[in-house]
């Protein structure tokens, strides 16, 4: 069943034991503020050693790297849309995002990934909006494809978490 699936949880995702966990990054993929700085500060060096040999990730592409100093065997970084009021294809770019994720993740043979809410921190996408394109994203994949088994969204706020399973609810029925 598809519900199996996916879990909404809350906590610190850099905690988190999977085989990869998805960075919120910005377009050099170098570190930032938020969970692309925790994530970066959670693994080390390393990690920005090898991110620097990634030229870069466009808008709505991930690319992946080893975990490092992290419980997750790999990072997936994404870059996500800043919120320009919907005028230019933010929701297009964050579903793309999930997919191009999920996609990285089915091709390194990674079983369980968790994500972040991508885009709705410093980057201001409407949080329920976001929530809704990364739930029916994730489900639409899954449907396809049976790799990753088991994506978990990670909240950081008791109101996100409670945001994502109502939406998780609704959204997904089987």
């Amino acid at each position: 069943m598809l519900k199996d699936r996916i879990e909404v949880s809350y906590g610190d995702i850099t905690t988190y034991k999977v085989d990869a966990i998805v960075n919120a990054a910005n377009r050099t993929l170098l570190g930032g503020g938020g969970v692309d700085g925790a994530i970066h500060r959670a693994a080390g060096p390393q990690l920005l050693e090898e991110c620097k040999t990634l030229n870069g990730c466009d808008t709505g592409d991930a690319k992946i790297t080893r975990g490092y100093n992290l419980p997750a065997k790999y990072v997936i970084h994404t870059v996500g849309p800043v919120w320009h009021g919907g005028k230019y294809n933010e929701d297009a770019l964050l579903a793309s995002c999930y997919r191009r994720s999920l996609e990285v993740a089915k091709e390194n043979n990674v079983h369980s990934i968790a994500f972040p809410s991508i885009s709705t921190g410093v980057y201001r996408f409407p949080f329920e909006r976001a929530c809704k394109i990364a739930v029916t994203t994730v489900k639409e994949f899954l449907k396809s494809n049976e790799l990753p088994r088991k994506v978990i969204f990670v909240c950081f706020s008791k109101s996100d978490y409670e945001t994502y399973l109502r939406t998780v609810d609704e959204l997904i029925k089987e």
